[in-house]
Parts: structure tokens; C-alpha cells; sequence
């Protein structure tokens, strides 16, 4: 079971491997690599090469639930949002990392970083910044600010980056993403658009303790858990659905 798909509208599991060189992207390499990845998840129908560079397999979006995998020049993603539980999307992130090195022909000396991180989307029709002000606050000086007659929050999108071991190759971060405009406030016409908390582990590689890439991810998402459980679910996931329900 998927703990987190009640506190939000989208959850999504994604992981990506940063290279210092550019990854293949000749035609036979590109397809024959996508077409095995299609036969272990039969599911992953549709394949694109958009015109920023980028190949992209995935499932139908439409079913809510979906899969997907990027290769990008430096760098090769995956992702599933709203997985039916934790389980199945560390399979497709295990395979991946497990496989694509044959494939794509690259190996942890051309390994720049590994991002393993979850994603919260909350639907709102509104002011985003000014409703992650309200449900995270300022701290006590700069609270004050938001009191000024005739003022409006027109970007608040909070990060925070933290070392997680002595050498800092290990970090996690915290970022929330807003997608409300000038003009959206003035006109007061708001679009239906999500509210994003990103908060992804990274593992800096070349000094690492880990053998492989899968282990790897094994432990990121460890800490990953541990930290989202622990902090950001009653910190910031929790405030930011309850003042965005307050307000619908």
C-alpha cells in the first residue's frame, strides 16, 4: 500500500543518474535499449523523442497510475507516480540501475550523482505562493512583512539543502515549487495547477562506500523514508493540505 497517497493529490517516486559525459543517443543504441525496458513492463507503450533532445518511454497518464523513463545527454531519469505501493516503484528504479550501465554503455567513474527523491502535488486554484506562506510561515522577523497593508506574496518557494555525512557527499534537499504569476494575482484568475514538495537524497559519486548503483538506491531511499516520515510529512505535507483544504 502506498502510505502517502492520502495526503496528497499525485505522489511520484523518481530517481535520476547524473553523468559527467554524454550518454548514447544513436538510433540503434536508444531503441534497442527503450524496447527492453518495454519487455520487463509491458506497459511502457509510448515512446517520444522530443524536440529538446530527450528520449521518453511511458505508460498511458490517463490511468493516473503510470511509469516512465528519460534518457537524457547527461542524464538518465525514471519515475512512477502513484504507485500502488512503495514496492513496485523500487523495482522499476532497482532495474533501471541495474540494466542501463550495460546498455547505454557508461559506469560509476562517469557517475556525476544519484538523485533518489518523492514528490507531493496539491492541486490548488489559487495564490500558491500565498498559501505555503500561510501553512509553513515566516519566521518571527519576517512575519512581519505579510502584515503590511495592501500587500500580496507573490513568490515564496522555500529550500533548504542539508550535509548528511562529514564529507557532504551525501545531502538531502527540500523544495516547493509554486506556479502562480503577477498577472494570475492581479487579474485574480487562477488556473488549476499543483503545489510541489520535492525532497530527494543525493549521493555524490566517487567516494562513495557503495558497490553498485542498485545499493545505492537502496540506501537513499532508506533515508529518504526516514526523513520524509519523520520531518517533512508533519512539517510540511500535513500544514500544506490542511490550510489548502481550509480554503476550498
Amino acid at each position: 500500500m502506498n502510505p502517502y497517497s492520502s495526503l496528497c493529490d499525485d505522489f511520484g517516486v523518481y530517481s535520476y543518474v547524473n553523468t559527467k559525459m554524454d550518454l548514447p543517443n544513436r538510433r540503434e543504441t536508444v531503441l534497442h535499449y527503450f524496447d527492453g525496458l518495454r519487455k520487463s513492463f509491458p506497459q511502457l507503450t509510448d515512446f517520444d523523442h522530443r524536440e529538446s533532445g530527450e528520449f521518453v518511454l511511458e505508460e498511458d497518464r490517463e490511468q493516473g497510475s503510470y511509469r516512465w523513463v528519460t534518457l537524457e545527454s547527461r542524464r538518465l531519469c525514471a519515475g512512477y507516480v502513484n504507485p500502488p505501493d512503495l514496492d513496485e516503484a523500487d523495482k522499476l528504479h532497482e532495474y533501471v540501475l541495474e540494466v542501463s550501465p550495460y546498455h547505454l554503455d557508461f559506469n560509476p567513474l562517469d557517475c556525476e550523482a544519484i538523485d533518489v527523491l518523492f514528490a507531493f502535488d496539491f492541486m490548488y486554484n489559487g495564490n500558491h505562493d500565498e498559501v505555503v506562506a500561510e501553512a509553513l510561515g515566516l519566521n518571527t522577523t519576517l512575519g512581519k512583512l505579510l502584515d503590511l497593508p495592501g500587500t500580496k506574496v507573490i513568490n515564496y518557494e522555500p529550500t533548504v539543502m542539508l550535509a548528511l555525512d562529514e564529507a557532504c557527499r551525501l545531502q538531502c534537499r527540500l523544495s516547493i515549487e509554486t506556479r502562480t504569476n503577477a498577472y494570475q494575482i492581479r487579474t485574480g484568475q487562477f488556473p488549476d495547477a499543483p503545489i510541489s514538495v520535492y525532497f530527494t537524497v543525493r549521493q555524490y559519486w566517487g567516494r562513495q562506500p557503495y558497490k553498485d548503483f542498485v545499493e545505492s538506491y537502496r540506501n537513499q531511499r532508506r533515508v529518504l523514508q526516514d526523513l520524509v516520515d519523520s520531518h517533512i510529512i508533519p512539517a510540511i505535507v500535513r500544514p500544506l493540505a490542511q490550510t489548502i483544504a481550509a480554503k476550498q
